[in-house]
């Protein structure tokens, strides 16, 4: 298996853009797409470049020197994109796209020309980049206060509806996905887990924002409402496969009393799930989840056929067009695939491939 490893490493560098003209040097190529639409445009944005990098730190002390050089190799490249996706007034967030100058829609035809269509700065985005080019712990708790003013009841008691989560959840001061200060309020459990892995890594100690976020990922668990409405409760990824993950990455890394009762319904389900997948990513997804979750059991399992699997690259994020709406009836049409853009990036696949074989083997080694 660690000859499969550094060949995939070779690989999703090889992935990386030398410089093109739809993708900067060091980008990850990744595409939109709606397949009822007859749609699929290259996209040029740093969610999928800071998540590999991610990945690829998260393992960089478990591969090969030969292969940690690559991963380094691939960050210095990555992150000298950063500061075209920050805020375009110099704030410390960042967006999904370009905003120096704005490239909304990259490669569109329409909605590129619409202002409507420019999204603000997200949660998502911030952490992931916070989390692969290291700020100070007081750029963090700045990042933290700021966040306190997008949530349903900001601290200078201005509330906000919420209309596009569970009517149980909409009085918790749970923190928005978008900073804007003209976007509804939305709630996603994923991006949420990548916020609070920020936060956990700075040991930052909680206050009642991060309470109520602990409260709604720990009843989105036991309500199972990640299962019966994935796309009501993480509007960007809308999997339970997907939303497994995000849980099992926090909690594999962090314990976090709060969640902890989360762990065995997480496992248990996982379980489930893998004995009936078909979708080969998903597995893949789905096995990393357990390795995570699970801290006493072997759980090694023969794919190293997936290596070579060609099948349809897999869709690890969308948007919903109509989810951030809240007129009932656009709010309605929301999770139908026709409403929905979907991003895929090839060497997002390879990199969980990559996680899943290097977690199979730390597995191994500790048994």
């Amino acid at each position: 298996m660690s000859n499969h490893i550094d060949i995939l490493i070779e690989r999703i560098a090889s992935c990386q853009s030398r410089g093109d003209k739809f993708f900067p040097e060091g980008i990850f190529p990744s595409y939109r797409q709606n397949k009822f639409l007859f749609y699929k445009r290259p996209d040029t944005n740093i969610f999928y470049t800071a998540t590999i990098v991610f990945i690829l730190n998260q393992i960089k002390h478990k591969v090969s020197e030969k292969s940690q050089v690559i991963i380094e190799e691939i960050t210095k490249r990555a992150v000298k994109n950063y500061p075209d996706f920050q805020n375009k007034d110099g704030l410390k967030t960042y967006n999904f796209w370009q905003t120096k100058p704005s490239n909304h829609f990259p490669n569109g035809f329409i909605f590129r020309y619409l202002d409507h269509f420019r999204i603000p700065d997200d949660i998502d985005d911030t952490a992931l980049v916070y989390l692969t080019l290291p700020h100070a712990k007081e750029d963090v708790i700045w990042l933290k206060e700021k966040l306190k003013y997008h949530s349903p009841i900001s601290p200078d008691g201005e509330i906000k509806m919420v209309r596009n989560t569970f009517k149980h959840y909409k009085n918790l001061k749970v923190y928005s996905t978008w900073f804007g200060k003209n976007m509804p309020i939305e709630f996603d459990v994923c991006a949420l887990c990548n916020l609070m892995y920020l936060f956990e890594k700075h040991q930052l100690p909680y206050n009642e924002y991060d309470e109520a976020v602990f409260i709604f990922l720990r009843e989105v668990i036991l309500q199972e409402e990640y299962i019966s409405d994935a796309f009501k409760v993480a509007h960007n990824y809308a999997t339970t496969p997907l939303i497994i993950y995000h849980y099992a990455r926090l909690l594999g890394d962090f314990d976090i009393k709060q969640l902890e009762i989360c762990r065995e319904k997480l496992i248990q389900k996982t379980r489930e799930l893998l004995d009936n997948e078909k979708v080969v990513m998903n597995k893949v997804i789905l096995e990393i989840a357990l390795l995570k979750l699970v801290t006493t059991q072997n759980h090694m399992t023969k794919n190293s056929e997936l290596i070579t699997h060609n099948s349809e690259l897999n869709t690890y994020f969308i948007a919903g067009l109509l989810s951030s709406y809240e007129n009932p009836i656009l709010h309605f049409f929301a999770p139908m695939k026709i409403t929905q853009m979907e991003w895929k990036c090839e060497a997002h696949d390879l990199a969980l491939l990559l996680e899943n074989y290097v977690e199979q083997i730390s597995r191994f080694a500790h048994n």
